[in-house]
């Protein structure tokens, strides 16, 4: 597990970041120092096959599947969207589509669509070859001896022990925080990698790695000050110096509730016309084009998924 930058509150830099380096999404998005505005909306709704779509509905069509979207956001039915009402949908839409991109996986690794997926089949897929090893074999390949891991990981997601994943099970090997039966897994897999002394715990030393710092150097890199505010300020909940297994949990699993909080904080901030701290349908609809770049909508995605849209969700 790598240590990286805090998630931003818009998903937007999160998406650029998964097109492209963050080099080249720049150069993408302003060729020349100008400007392109068709980048911004290809990266909103997620590439040119959506913009196309996108494009293709009218906007009484638009306002109609936006409308449809407010009134499921609004739990208790009272015409106003709060900011818990806000991150439980954008929750719930995290989760949604992690479900269905590990669905779709499901039948790519399933070669011989027998409605499991074995792990031959799983390495095939992977490395288009069967990795054969024992518990004492040393893979060449570092990042083939990280699948050593991952048969682990398949193995405590198979609950029937039978010879392959059905989907339920593939969805917990694909994402195990989602899954109350292998957080004892993630937990110890974590340990595993970080706990270098074996004490069940992870120090500050233990989350920073490898780094040492450049004795030529007067204080430590940016990112390692940020780092270190993290393991105290956000971790750290008892303020004992390191994580114990449920504080590591918050760190390895990634903390979908904080960005949908965040996230449903600043459409509040940009939108809420009269202060009152929640949403309309008229100040979303005076908005649209903030609520369709958002997570609440994910970035327009929605509008094309009946899912979300339709009547009965």
């Amino acid at each position: 597990m790598r240590l990286g930058p805090r998630p931003a509150a818009l998903g937007l830099l999160l998406l650029c970041a998964a097109v492209a380096s963050a080099g080249d999404a720049e150069e993408l998005h302003y060729p020349q120092g100008e400007h392109r505005s068709d980048y911004d909306r290809e990266a909103l709704l997620g590439g040119q096959e959506e913009v196309d779509e996108y494009v293709k509905l009218s906007p009484e069509e638009q306002h109609k599947r936006l409308k449809s979207i407010i009134k499921k956001i609004d739990l208790d039915s009272d015409g106003f969207l709060t900011e818990s009402e806000l991150s439980s949908w954008i929750q719930m839409s995290f989760k949604h589509y992690a479900m269905q991109e590990a669905k779709q996986q499901f039948v790519e690794y399933d070669k011989n669509s027998d409605g499991s997926v074995s792990w031959d089949e799983y390495n095939i897929q992977m490395y288009d070859r069967v990795i054969d090893f024992d518990e004492n074999t040393a893979l060449d390949d570092a990042e083939e001896e990280s699948f050593r891991q991952d048969k682990k990981r398949f193995e405590k997601a198979n609950q029937d022990a039978g010879p392959g994943l059905n989907l339920e099970e593939f969805i917990a090997f694909e994402h195990p925080e989602e899954v109350d039966y292998m957080m004892e897994f993630v937990i110890q897999e974590a340990l595993e990698e970080h706990d270098k002394n074996g004490d069940g715990f992870v120090s500050l030393e233990e989350f920073l790695g490898d780094y040492r710092r450049d004795p030529t150097a007067n204080e430590d890199p940016e990112w390692i000050l940020v780092e270190k505010d993290r393991f105290l300020n956000d971790y750290d909940k008892d303020t004992d110096g390191r994580l114990d297994p449920q504080e590591l949990l918050s760190w390895v699993v990634p903390n979908n509730q904080g960005i949908a909080q965040e996230e449903a904080l600043h459409l509040i901030d940009e939108m809420d016309l009269n202060s009152d701290r929640k949403l309309s349908e008229a100040e979303i609809l005076e908005n649209q084009d903030l609520f369709l770049t958002s997570e609440a909508t994910d970035y327009g995605r929605q509008l094309h998924d009946e899912y979300f849209y339709h009547d009965e969700l």
